[in-house]
């Protein structure tokens, strides 16, 4: 009897976690378990006007090969976004139309980027390549973290703006 009791409290709340796990998706809300940002609950806000240079968004990655290779090294976490990703969180660094140069440091429009450095290789050793830079093309976007060991724009170039999700709003974050 005490055993089905607790069988039962145990799927009673397995399924209430579901459901408020479910609502929070549908509203918006995101758990950032990676150091690009701070950790914690974000939520994303719909965008109501053009994006900009400095937003912070939410973009589900393009089905790449770059994204694939990023996958199966580990670099992004399983989620719902086209080819099984989660989204990621990355601020707008350049537009369509605006020159990226990327060496040592990233450079747009003639001016670096700070917290750019670009690594050769990954934390565990593995080559990193970095992209080649040029003018980002219309209807995409230039994304970068300043975290030192974020997988962004420097390596994977400029995205489709119709990855897009919307703005990235913090909630309750606690920076590592």
């Amino acid at each position: 009897m005490r055993r089905r009791g607790v069988i039962q409290f145990l799927a009673g709340a397995g399924i209430v976690t579901v459901g408020l796990a479910s609502i929070a998706y549908i509203g918006g809300y995101r758990l950032n378990l990676t150091p690009g940002e701070p950790l914690g609950l974000w939520r994303i806000a719909a965008l109501r006007r053009p994006v900009e240079n400095g937003d912070l968004v939410f973009f589900c990655p393009p089905v790449t090969v770059a994204f694939e290779e990023a996958r199966q090294r580990g670099y992004l976490r399983l989620g719902l976004c086209a080819g099984g990703v989660a989204p990621l969180i990355k601020t707008v660094v350049a537009l369509a139309g605006q020159r990226v140069e990327i060496a040592d440091q990233v450079i747009i429009d003639g001016r670096a980027l700070l917290a750019s450095a670009v690594r050769k290789t990954d934390g565990v050793g593995r080559a990193l390549l970095a992209d080649p830079g040029g003018v980002v093309p219309p209807h995409h976007l230039f994304l970068h973290s300043s975290f030192a060991s974020s997988y962004d724009s420097r390596y994977f170039g400029a995205v489709p703006d119709s990855g897009l999700l919307g703005l990235a709003r913090p909630i309750l974050t606690l920076d590592p």
